[in-house]
């Protein structure tokens, strides 16, 4: 569940901030047509984010949420190495910390591989959809 709470978070920040900051961004990494990706990323994160929370179309929409988090993860967490807390500097106000890693990257892609596998569990949607199938028959 949180997997799905995490990838909608993420989607609702970048459509309530607006796509065209992170078109800006897509651009300066280098990502293949950006505005489109501007676009269809954030929806893709808040709508496949909630259909991994219910449990619906589970192994269709890990597909393209691993694909998101393998882009992210090469054209921007890769340049901080691995950890996910890089502290860069200390203050008398506290630490400084510097951009994540790509560790929170391969925790999601495992998620998501583990539910591309094994699929949404028992209470999912998916598991009543089938559920329905199996009595209706």
């Amino acid at each position: 569940m949180i997997v799905g709470i995490g990838f909608m978070i993420h989607g609702w920040a970048k459509i309530s901030r607006g796509t065209a900051g992170f078109e800006k961004l897509l651009m300066q990494i280098g990502v293949p047509l950006p505005h489109l990706s501007a676009i269809v990323t954030p929806y893709v994160e808040l709508i496949g984010g909630f259909a991994i929370l219910i449990g619906l179309f589970t192994k269709f929409i890990t597909v393209p949420l691993v694909i998101i988090m393998l882009v992210a993860m090469l054209s921007v967490q890769v340049h901080y190495g691995f950890s996910a807390v890089n502290t860069i500097g200390l203050t008398a106000q506290g630490p400084v910390f510097g951009p994540p890693g790509y560790e929170i990257n391969l925790l999601y892609i495992a998620c998501l591989v583990s539910l591309f596998l094994t699929g949404a569990g028992a209470l999912c949607v998916d598991k009543l959809i089938e559920n329905k199938r199996k009595t209706s028959q």
